[in-house]
């Protein structure tokens, strides 16, 4: 059974930093990231890592938020440095080896306000 646990969402004022953090079990992984949902918009892509270390970023948070990953703890972190107001959302985990498999976590809510 494939569970991706998420954590470290919370309430942050402008300017200032969260780690999230997710634990993936029941699969290896090739690409591991994360998603944003705002209320009223559509999901979007933030970050994503493959299994030789290579990244993208959204050009929304290049610059600000970095990703990583244990391959060993099949675990991805997402370092998100001066929050601004718009990056308020509910994000989400995913995990996948295209084409063959494709999962999200439950997602955690990240609000950046003061």
């Amino acid at each position: 059974q494939v569970q991706l646990v998420e954590s470290g969402g919370g309430l942050v004022q402008p300017g200032g930093s969260l780690r999230l953090s997710c634990a993936a079990s029941g699969r290896i992984f090739s690409t591991m990231g994360w998603y944003r949902q705002a209320p009223g918009k559509q999901r979007e892509f933030v970050a994503d890592i493959n299994s030789g270390t290579m990244t993208k970023y959204a050009d929304s948070v290049k610059g600000r938020f970095a990703i990583s990953r244990d391959n060993a703890k099949n675990t991805v972190l997402l370092q998100m440095n001066s929050l601004k107001p718009e990056d308020t959302a509910v994000y989400y985990c995913n995990a996948r080896w295209d084409p063959f498999y494709n999962y999200w976590g439950q997602g955690t809510q990240v609000t950046v306000s003061s």
